[in-house]
């Protein structure tokens, strides 16, 4: 009985682990016409997409943990967010346009509680080359690090549309006159 039981844990966490991988995947997160037609259309063409270095971000790169507990908490939460897809909730353009605003929030709020943890795992704050940087963008770094600020609260329109409303730096200082 044991061994069948361990034989069984065995085989689930193999399933798990599978479908973890399995829903990081481009093809996953683009099987949904939903994210196809609106986010992944406007991602095309853009940085992350097509750059001198030859890197290719897919979705889960920026929109999901890489760490074990981030990830499965992460997971956990998207998990419920399909219960949109399923109501329809953004399954038109026009539906879409009217939420873009909460859906880019909920985004811009982990990554300021998270100090931008899905930037910084391709982007290490000690390997960029400031030499390498406009004399403009050296500056800004310096000073967004001098000020604690997150890659989130400057590069939020980098790979989609920005919506209306407050940008993540106006979110950030909401929060912070509440406490």
């Amino acid at each position: 009985v044991a061994v069948v039981a361990l034989l069984f844990s065995g085989l689930m966490m193999m399933v798990g682990a599978a479908g973890l991988a399995w829903t990081n995947t481009e093809k996953f997160c683009v099987g949904c016409h939903e994210m196809r037609d609106n986010v992944y259309a406007e991602f095309k063409g853009t940085i992350h997409d097509v750059n001198r270095t030859g890197v290719h971000v897919i979705c889960s790169d920026c929109h999901v943990p890489r760490e074990p507990l981030p990830l499965i908490a992460r997971k956990i939460r998207a998990s419920m967010e399909l219960w949109g897809h399923f109501r329809g909730t953004i399954d038109t353009k026009e539906k879409f346009e009217a939420h873009r605003t909460m859906l880019a929030h909920r985004v811009w709020d982990r990554m300021l509680e998270t100090d931008s943890l899905e930037c910084r795992n391709c982007h290490k704050r000690e390997s960029m080359s400031s030499e390498l940087q406009s004399e403009k963008a050296r500056n800004r770094h310096a000073r967004a690090q001098k000020e604690g600020m997150t890659c989130i609260e400057c590069h939020f329109g980098i790979a989609h549309k920005e919506p209306d409303g407050p940008t993540p730096q106006e979110l950030k200082a909401a929060k912070l006159e509440k406490k």
